[in-house]
C-alpha cells in the first residue's frame, strides 16, 4: 500500500518504521517541510514529502501529531482524498500536562470526533491506546502468545479493515472498539489505554469502560505521572495506568 504519515516523532516515526520494513511505499511529513525529514526518510527507505505530498495518491493517510496541531493543518488539506481512503487519528488530549482545555471535548465530545470535524473527514481512531515503547519495541508475529492489542475505532467498515490491517502489519492484535462515538473507550485513563493489554483484556478494557469517568481521572493521571518523575521506565508507566483502572 501506499500510505502518508504526517508526524515523524515517537508514534509517526515508529509506525513508518514498521510499515516500511513489511513491505509499504511509506511518504513521511511534518509541519516543517521536506527538508526537515529527508534524513529520517532515508534512513527508514521511505519518500521525504510535504503534507500535501502525504496525502497525494495514497492508498491510507496516518495522522501522528498532537491532537490541538489538528487543527493547524491546511483546512483544504483532504478535500481532494477520495472518499474511500482512511485517514488516521493517532492523537490524544492531555489537559494539564500538554494541551490547552478544549471545550467541546471538556463537554464530553470523543477526542477523535473533535479531530474528524477539524479534518473535514471521518477518521479512524488507531495507535493511540499503545505506549510509544511497546509500539517500538514489543510488536510480535501474529499468533503469538503474547502478543498486545491495539484498539481500532471508526464508522465506515472497510476502512477500518484496511487499519486493522495495518495494526496487524505493525506487529499487534487489532480490536474493534466500535464506533467513532464509542472511541471515548480508548482515550487516556481508560481502561483500555496504555496497560501493555493482550487481545481478550483490552476486550475487557474496553468493556469496561464508563463514559464520562475518564475526564475525571485525568487529574489523577497527570499526579502519579509527575511522582514517576523526569524519565519514567516502561514497566513503571504500565502500572501506573492499570492503576487507575484495576481490571481482574
Amino acid at each position: 500500500m501506499r500510505i502518508g504519515i504526517i508526524g515523524t516523532g515517537h508514534i509517526g516515526g515508529t509506525i513508518a518504521r514498521k510499515l516500511k520494513a513489511v513491505g509499504h511505499d511509506i511518504r513521511v511529513a511534518n509541519s516543517r517541510g521536506v527538508q526537515s525529514v529527508r534524513s529520517f526518510a532515508a534512513e527508514i527507505g521511505a519518500t521525504a514529502v510535504d503534507v500535501s505530498g502525504a496525502v497525494r495518491d495514497v492508498d491510507a493517510i496516518i495522522v501522528a501529531i498532537p491532537l490541538p496541531a489538528m487543527a493547524l493543518l491546511p483546512k483544504e488539506l483532504f478535500d481532494s482524498v477520495p472518499a474511500d481512503v482512511p485517514i488516521v487519528d493517532t492523537s490524544n488530549y492531555y489537559p494539564g500536562m500538554r494541551d490547552e482545555s478544549i471545550p467541546e471535548i471538556e463537554d464530553g465530545m470523543p477526542e477523535s470526533v473533535w479531530v474528524s470535524k477539524q479534518l473535514g473527514r471521518p477518521v479512524i481512531k488507531a495507535f493511540n491506546n499503545i505506549l510509544a515503547y511497546s509500539l517500538a519495541e514489543l510488536g510480535r508475529p501474529e499468533g503469538a502468545p503474547d502478543r498486545l492489542a491495539v484498539a481500532v475505532g471508526g464508522d465506515n467498515p472497510t476502512s477500518k479493515q484496511i487499519v486493522i490491517a495495518l495494526v496487524n502489519d505493525a506487529g499487534f492484535d487489532p480490536v474493534d472498539s466500535g464506533s467513532l462515538e464509542d472511541s471515548w473507550r480508548q482515550q487516556p485513563a481508560t481502561p483500555a489505554y496504555c496497560c501493555d493489554y493482550g487481545i481478550e483484556m483490552m476486550r475487557k478494557g474496553l468493556a469496561a469502560a464508563v463514559k464520562g469517568m475518564a475526564s475525571g481521572k485525568r487529574g489523577r493521571m497527570a499526579e502519579l505521572f509527575a511522582q514517576l518523575g523526569p524519565d519514567p521506565s516502561h514497566a513503571d508507566i504500565v502500572k501506573m495506568n492499570r492503576s487507575l483502572n484495576p481490571l481482574a
